[in-house]
C-alpha cells in the first residue's frame, strides 16, 4: 500500500515541484514563456490523452505489470529530464513522462482493489492514498523551492529517480500480478484525442507568442482532428468516449466542473511563481512557501468535503467550490493589478485551495453516481483526462496572455481563470439539480 501510494505521490508531485523552478530553468536554459508553457504543457497533454485508454491498458495487460512499468519510465524520464541540455530534449523527456504517469493512476486503483477486497477495508485503504497525494499536492512548491535553491531547477527531476527505485521495490511480488485480459484498445481514436489536445495547446502557445500565422494554422488543423477523434472515439470498438456516459444527466457537468479546476489551478502554478520570483522578487524557498494557503487546504480539508457531500450530496459542494474558486481568481487579479500586499494575494489562494478541495472530490462522486450501471471506472477516467486538458489550456491560455505586460498580463491572466470557474458552475447548477442521482447516505 506504501509502494502503491508512494508512486502515486510521484505522479502529483511532478505537476506541482517544478512550478517554482520555473524562472531559474528559465534562466539557465534561455527559455522563454512560450518554452516553458511546453515543459508544462508536454507533460499535462500527454497525461490527459494517454488517460483515455490507460484503463484499458491496465486491463489487457495487468494492472501490475502496467503500474510497475510507469513507475519504471518514469523514473528513467525524470532522470532524462534532469539532465536535458536544451529545451526540446526537456519537452520530450516531460511529455515520456505523462504516458508514464497516465500508466500508474488507473492501475494504482486496481491494485487497491486487488489488496483490500472488503469494502470497509479498501475505503480506508483509498482514503489513505488520497490524503498522501494531497500531501504531494501541498509539498509540492515547498520542496521544489528548497530543491532549486539547493541544486538548480535538475534537482526537482533528479529527486523522482530513488523514489520510483523505491516504489518497484516495495510492489515488487506476486500479489501485483493480475491476470492478461482481452479488452480492446482504439489506439487510432487516442492518437487523434491527442493530437487535437496538442494543437490546441500549440494554438494558444503561437498566439500568446504573437505568431499569428502559425496560431492560425494549428487552430484550423484542430476542427478535423478533433472532429475525427468524436467519430472514432464513439463508433470504434473499444470507444475511448462512451456516448451512453456522455449522454447520462449531470456527467457533461461534472465533466465541465473538473476542467475548469484543472485550468484555474495548473495555470495559476504556471503564472504566480514568475510573478513571485520576478516582479516581486522572491526566492526559490519563499517563492514556494508562499503557495501554503493554496495547498494546505488540499490536505485540511477533504474530511470536511466527504461529511458534507455525504450529507446534501455533491452539488452543493461543486457549486460551493465553484464560487469559491472564482472570488479566489478575482482577488488575485485585482491583487496583481494594484500592486496589492502579499496578503490579499494569500486570502485569493486560500479562496482558491479551499475551492479546489470542495469540487475534486464532489465531482467524483457526482459524476460516478451519474454513470449508467458498469460505467464507474470508465467515468472517472474521462474525468482525470478532462480534468488534465483542463490544466493544459489553463496553462497555454493563462500563459499567452503574460505578454500583455507585467501587471496587465497576470492580472487578466488569472481573471481569466475566475470567469471560466464561475461559467463551470452555471450549467452544473441546473443540471445536477434536475438529473443527478442523490448520493446522500443518512445515518
Amino acid at each position: 500500500m506504501l509502494g502503491i501510494s508512494l508512486g502515486y505521490f510521484m505522479v502529483l508531485l511532478d505537476m506541482t515541484v517544478l512550478s517554482v523552478a520555473e524562472p531559474d530553468l528559465a534562466s539557465s536554459l534561455r527559455v522563454p514563456i512560450a518554452g516553458l508553457q511546453w515543459v508544462t504543457t508536454g507533460y499535462t497533454v500527454v497525461f490527459g490523452a494517454c488517460l483515455l485508454s490507460a484503463g484499458a491498458v491496465a486491463d489487457r495487460y495487468g494492472a501490475g505489470r502496467a503500474f510497475r512499468a510507469g513507475v519504471a519510465v518514469f523514473g528513467l524520464g525524470s532522470l532524462a529530464a534532469a539532465l536535458a541540455p536544451a529545451l526540446g530534449w526537456l519537452v520530450a523527456s516531460r511529455a515520456l513522462l505523462g504516458v508514464a504517469a497516465a500508466a500508474c493512476v488507473p492501475a494504482s486503483m486496481a491494485l487497491i482493489a486487488r489488496l483490500y477486497p472488503a469494502a470497509a477495508e479498501r475505503a480506508r485503504a483509498v482514503a489513505a492514498w488520497a490524503a498522501i497525494s494531497g500531501a504531494a499536492v501541498a509539498a509540492g512548491p515547498v520542496a521544489g523551492g528548497a530543491l532549486v535553491d539547493l541544486a538548480g531547477w535538475r534537482a526537482t527531476f533528479l529527486i523522482n529517480v530513488p523514489i520510483a527505485a523505491l516504489v518497484l521495490v516495495l510492489v515488487a511480488g506476486r500479489w501485483a500480478d493480475h491476470p492478461r485480459g482481452d479488452r480492446r484498445i482504439d489506439w487510432p481514436a487516442q492518437l487523434a484525442a491527442g493530437g487535437a489536445l496538442a494543437l490546441l495547446t500549440d494554438a494558444l502557445v503561437a498566439a500568446g507568442s504573437r505568431s499569428w500565422a502559425h496560431a492560425a494554422a494549428s487552430g484550423l488543423a484542430v476542427v478535423p482532428l478533433a472532429a475525427g477523434a468524436a467519430v472514432l472515439g464513439r463508433r470504434g470498438p473499444a470507444p475511448v468516449l462512451d456516448p451512453a456516459l456522455l449522454r447520462a444527466g449531470g456527467v457533461r457537468a461534472g465533466l465541465a466542473a473538473g476542467a475548469a479546476v484543472g485550468f484555474a489551478l495548473n495555470g495559476g502554478l504556471f503564472v504566480l511563481p514568475l510573478l513571485l520570483q520576478g516582479d516581486r522578487h522572491l526566492g526559490a524557498t519563499a517563492g514556494g512557501l508562499a503557495f501554503l494557503p493554496l495547498t494546505l487546504p488540499f490536505v485540511l480539508n477533504p474530511p470536511v468535503t466527504g461529511r458534507v457531500v455525504a450529507r446534501f450530496g455533491p452539488r452543493p459542494s461543486i457549486v460551493a467550490g465553484l464560487a469559491l474558486l472564482t472570488a479566489g481568481g478575482a482577488v488575485l487579479g485585482w491583487a496583481v493589478a494594484a500592486g496589492a500586499a502579499y496578503g490579499v494575494l494569500a486570502l485569493g489562494l486560500l479562496l482558491s485551495g479551499f475551492g479546489v478541495s470542495f469540487v475534486l472530490p464532489a465531482v467524483v462522486t457526482a459524476v460516478v453516481a451519474a454513470a449508467p450501471q458498469g460505467g464507474a471506472g470508465t467515468a472517472g477516467g474521462m474525468l482525470n483526462a478532462v480534468r488534465q486538458a483542463g490544466a493544459t489550456l489553463g496553462v497555454a491560455a493563462m500563459g499567452a496572455l503574460m505578454g500583455l505586460g507585467p501587471a496587465t498580463g497576470p492580472a487578466c491572466a488569472l481573471l481569466l481563470s475566475a470567469v471560466v470557474c464561475g461559467a463551470a458552475a452555471i450549467p452544473f447548477a441546473f443540471e445536477a439539480r434536475r438529473a443527478t442521482p442523490s448520493v446522500i447516505s443518512r445515518p
